[in-house]
């Protein structure tokens, strides 16, 4: 069962509920505040940045304002819920540099080398998405020399990552591991 499917069923529906309420605790902004953590990826500044899993929007806003209105932040997500209650907060906002869009991570639909940096905080390792996959269409969409942040960095995934060939350990800071996007596919 996907995602999607799950999100629709009543246990889903409840668990899914009770996931966005623990999203947005005052114990999460406390001890792992959005801007915090975002101290760990390259300065944004006037970059084109896609958040992969959105949910409920608590790193979107802070990658917003840190990337200004000279960038522009593109968020997805597979759930339509979170799709809309993003794009209230970022109205809320007045955000003008926002675009949130429902996409499936395995394949986005977006044309190759159309970001410069791909945030992906708290999705993996998401049991129902292939790693591999997920970052075969990750550094698809990258730029060349993009950037792929993660968050948190579980132990095992940077190797998991390396072993997959598309990218290159650039650092790890705040606990979020930095990848280049290598330019050439390697065969295994």
């Amino acid at each position: 069962m996907n995602t999607e499917s799950f999100s629709k069923t009543k246990f889903g529906k409840v668990f899914i509920k009770f996931l966005a309420r623990a999203m947005e605790s005052k114990f999460r902004y406390r001890f792992y505040h959005p801007n915090k953590i975002l101290n760990g990826v390259r300065d944004l500044n006037g970059l084109t940045v896609l958040e992969i899993g959105c949910g409920t929007g608590f790193f979107t806003i802070p990658i917003a304002n840190l990337i200004g209105d000279n960038g522009s932040l593109t968020s997805i997500d597979i759930l339509q819920e979170s799709v809309d209650l993003v794009s209230q907060k970022v109205e809320k906002a007045n955000l003008k540099n926002v675009n949130i869009l429902k996409r499936d991570t395995l394949n986005t639909e977006f044309p190759p080398a159309s970001f410069d940096i791909v945030i992906l905080f708290g999705i993996v390792p998401a049991p129902m998405l292939s790693l591999n996959q997920v970052l075969t269409e990750i550094h698809r969409v990258l730029k060349p020399n993009g950037v792929l942040s993660i968050w948190p960095s579980i132990p095992g995934l940077q190797k998991s990552i390396q072993k997959s060939t598309l990218f290159l350990i650039d650092n790890k800071k705040n606990s979020v591991l930095n990848f280049l996007k290598k330019l050439k596919m390697s065969s295994r």
